[in-house]
């Protein structure tokens, strides 16, 4: 299994801005430089977290982006979800219906793995990063 790029700059850009300032906005560009990633493709996945609730956009010369809600309510699975959809990793092509043990199986992990990352939030990682924003 593999998430996507997005995914993984979605995860850095939050955790940014969870170890940020959170009354200061952090703008775009300092978001992207950090990652080393285009601002244009950065703003497209904080377009996203901000549908999802997570954060707003703040406008003006001191805009950007900062945590719309509280940092200890956001999961891995919250900025996962918002970013890849909520839909099954596996889905059997065969039709076996519920009864196909295969897919029972992956269901059964699957819901594993996300309780996991329902639980952990990046806000216990916070204190162990340095945020150095421009």
């Amino acid at each position: 299994m593999k998430f996507s790029k997005a995914t993984n700059y979605a995860l850095h850009t939050m955790l940014t801005l969870i170890a940020a300032s959170p009354a200061k906005p952090v703008g775009v560009q300092q978001l992207a430089e950090v990652q080393g990633v285009s601002p244009t493709y950065l703003s497209k996945i904080l377009t996203k977290l901000v549908k999802a609730g997570m954060i707003e956009s703040v406008s003006g010369a001191n805009g950007g982006y900062r945590l719309s809600r509280k940092k200890d309510d956001i999961s891995f699975l919250d900025i996962i979800h918002a970013i890849e959809g909520t839909a099954s990793l596996f889905e059997c092509d065969f039709n076996h219906g519920a009864e196909c043990l295969i897919q029972a199986v992956m269901v059964q992990a699957e819901e594993k793995m996300e309780q996991h990352l329902k639980q952990t939030k990046l806000s216990d990682l916070a204190d162990k990063v340095s945020v150095s924003l421009g």
